[in-house]
C-alpha cells in the first residue's frame, strides 16, 4: 500500500472543503498516508460571464481534472456528482460515493422568508435552468436571471441587493457553515433537486487497486444506489447539468427505492413529472424506465427544442 496520494480538485471554497473532507477521512483511517491537494482550473471555472446553458458541452467542471487523473498527475478527484457527466473517460470510474448530504435546494434572501413571501416581480438569481423552470412554474411572475460564481460571490451579490433572493444547494451551505438572514429549504418532493445533488463522487483510475481498497472504506451503499438510479435516468435522457432535468431517489422500507423525475420548459410553462418504485437491485433499470416514460410523455420534444437552440 503506497503512502502518498494526490487529490485533484477545483479551487472554489466548496470544492476545497470537499477535498479536505475526503483527505481528512482517509487520514483518520490511515494516519500513515501523506495526501496533498492539486488545484486545477476547469473550463467552467474560467468562463464566468456566460450562463452555463450557453457555454455548452458536458463536463465543464471535470474535464481538466480527469486529464490529470489519466496522465498520472493526480490519483483521485473529489467532485460534486451533479457536475460529473454520465459517461466517464475510458480508464476512469467512480471509486467511491460517500454518505450523501442534504439534496434539497435552498431559497436565500435578506428580507423574505419563503418563496411564497416574495413580492410580485421579485428578482431571483440562479445559474440552473432546472431551478429556473421549477421556480417559474410555481411563480410565473418572478424575474429570473443568471447568477454565476462561487458560493461566496453569489451570497455577496445577494447581500448587496442585486437580487431579492437566490437559489443554492442546501448541501453547500451546510458544508461551509454559511448563513443568511432568511432561508427556506425547499422540499425535494415539491422542488426536485439535480441528479446527484448533495452527493460526492470520488473518481480514480480503474486499475488502481490499492486506492480502490482505500476508498471502499468511505463507500455508503444507500447513497450509491440512489445516485446510480438518478444517473441512469439522466443518461437515458442524454442530459447534462445545464438542462432543465431533475431526478431524486429515496430509499423506502423493504429495500424499495422511489425515483422521481422531471423535465421542464425553461420558462416554466410545462413540467413533465413521473415516478417509479422498485427494488434497490433494479436501481439503474428504474432510472432508464422512468426516463423513457418522460420522453414518451413529451420530454423528447422539450429537450429536442432546447438542444436545437443550443446548437444555433
Amino acid at each position: 500500500m503506497r503512502k502518498h496520494l494526490v487529490i485533484a480538485t477545483r479551487g472554489s471554497q466548496l470544492a476545497l472543503w470537499q477535498a479536505h473532507f475526503i483527505r481528512d477521512s482517509l487520514c483518520r483511517l490511515h494516519p500513515e498516508l501523506a495526501i496533498e491537494l492539486s488545484v486545477i482550473k476547469t473550463r467552467g471555472d474560467i468562463i464566468l460571464d456566460v450562463p452555463l446553458a450557453k457555454v455548452g458541452g458536458k463536463g465543464l467542471f471535470v474535464k481538466e481534472i480527469e486529464d490529470a487523473l489519466l496522465d498520472g498527475r493526480a490519483d483521485l478527484a473529489v467532485h460534486s456528482i451533479k457536475d460529473v457527466p454520465m459517461f466517464l473517460p475510458e480508464g476512469l470510474l467512480l471509486g467511491c460515493v460517500p454518505k450523501r448530504e442534504d439534496p434539497r435546494d435552498a431559497l436565500l434572501s435578506v428580507r423574505y422568508a419563503s418563496l411564497e413571501a416574495l413580492p410580485m416581480g421579485a428578482h431571483v438569481g440562479t445559474s440552473s435552468l432546472r431551478r429556473q423552470a421549477q421556480l417559474l412554474h410555481l411563480r410565473p411572475d418572478l424575474h429570473v436571471s443568471s447568477l454565476r460564481g462561487n458560493v461566496d460571490t453569489r451570497l455577496r451579490k445577494l447581500r448587496e441587493g442585486a437580487y431579492d433572493a437566490i437559489l443554492l444547494a442546501s448541501a453547500g451551505l451546510s458544508r461551509l457553515g454559511l448563513e443568511v438572514p432568511q432561508r427556506q429549504d425547499l422540499a425535494a418532493q415539491v422542488f426536485l433537486p439535480a441528479v446527484g445533488q448533495g452527493a460526492l463522487g470520488i473518481e480514480c483510475r480503474e486499475d488502481d487497486y490499492d486506492l480502490l481498497c482505500l476508498l471502499a472504506e468511505l463507500e455508503d451503499g444507500a447513497s450509491r444506489v440512489c445516485v446510480e438510479a438518478e444517473r441512469a435516468f439522466l443518461a437515458e435522457l442524454d442530459g447534462g447539468c445545464q438542462v432543465p432535468i431533475a431526478g431524486h431517489a429515496t430509499l423506502l422500507e423493504g429495500e424499495q427505492l422511489l425515483l422521481q423525475g422531471l423535465v421542464g420548459e425553461v420558462d416554466g410553462t410545462r413540467l413533465i413529472k413521473a415516478s417509479r418504485q422498485g427494488h434497490t437491485s433494479e436501481a439503474e433499470a428504474l432510472g432508464r424506465e422512468l426516463a423513457r416514460e418522460l420522453l414518451d410523455s413529451g420530454a423528447r420534444a422539450i429537450l429536442a427544442k432546447l438542444y436545437q437552440t443550443e446548437e444555433k
